[in-house]
């Protein structure tokens, strides 16, 4: 486990003027790394939890997408607050995209967009592609969205899409992509925020026995990125995984209280990212349960 040892690196990343500098500059230190080791070592070095949900929703992306460009990317699935398929109205016909995304996590910052757009026949079942446009390009225009309480310096914005020509990716959009996906981020971001507090706890003495089980539950986290993410064995996994995080919470929350500085208080900001997806995340774990006979 090369990433074990370069957790130790109590360094943190210093901040560029934009969100895509400072993931550049975030890159080149790191090096050639895996996805996980993306989430684990880049967050570690992030001051704090919004950026480090940041490095674990990349790495989820290039779990994703393996042919990702290196720079800061999103994927545009929800629309009013949906991601099913019937719910979409952004079409795709004849590489052309039309229709409106309304939640682009770091929209303004990134340097590329998958965008999840119906693509079925008149009159057929709803079908979803991916594809991919790019910032800047014509009839791509992103609105950026007030800051939310949660990471406010991640930003957010709403992507309109006027005949803009894209590239399609290969396999269907919502069985290769949109589905597997709510799986790779809610697994590389909670790598990422792990990673994060081990790094709190190593910079303020915290008790050995805290920072093991940290350590154990990114061990775990390791095994769940050699999963497929649509299986029910990452799903269970990724159900105790959640359930041992669950657990530490209060050992956690007084760890940080006792630890000079504003960690504390950036966490209880930033806390409620894992909550997001729980509804769905539970649904997932009780078909995955069901499937392998433990009900």
């Amino acid at each position: 486990m090369a990433w074990l040892q370069r957790l130790n690196d109590p360094q943190r990343h210093p901040l560029a003027e934009t969100l895509a500098d400072t993931y550049a500059g975030l890159l080149e230190r790191l090096g050639t790394v895996s996805p996980f080791e993306l989430a684990v070592l880049g967050a570690r070095a992030m001051p704090t939890p919004g950026l480090a949900f940041l490095v674990g929703y990349q790495a989820a992306l290039r779990m994703l997408w393996p042919s990702a460009p290196a720079s800061l990317g999103a994927l545009c699935a929800s629309e009013r607050r949906s991601v099913r398929p019937a719910d979409m109205q952004v079409r795709l016909d004849d590489l052309r995209l039309t229709g409106n995304k309304d939640f682009v996590t770091a929209g303004l910052d990134a340097d590329w967009l998958l965008v999840a757009a119906r693509s079925e026949a008149a009159g057929a079942s709803p079908q979803l592609s991916l594809a991919v446009v790019y910032p800047g390009e014509p009839g791509v225009r992103l609105e950026a969205l007030p800051a939310l309480p949660l990471m406010p310096e991640v930003g957010h914005a709403r992507l309109h899409l006027d005949q803009a020509l894209c590239e399609r990716l290969a396999g269907d959009g919502w069985d290769a992509y949109v589905k597997p996906f709510r799986s790779l981020e809610d697994l590389y971001v909670l790598s990422a925020l792990t990673a994060w507090l081990y790094g709190v706890g190593q910079d303020n003495g915290w008790p050995q026995t805290l920072q093991l089980r940290l350590l154990g539950l990114l061990g775990g986290c390791a095994e769940g990125s050699r999963q497929c993410a649509d299986s029910t064995d990452c799903h269970l996994l990724l159900g105790g995984l959640f359930a041992q995080f669950a657990a530490l919470k209060e050992e956690v929350n007084q760890a940080l209280c006792n630890s000079p500085g504003e960690w504390a208080a950036l966490w209880q900001r930033d806390q409620g990212l894992l909550e997001i997806a729980s509804a769905a995340r539970a649904k997932r774990l009780a078909k995955a349960w069901a499937h392998a006979g433990l009900s």
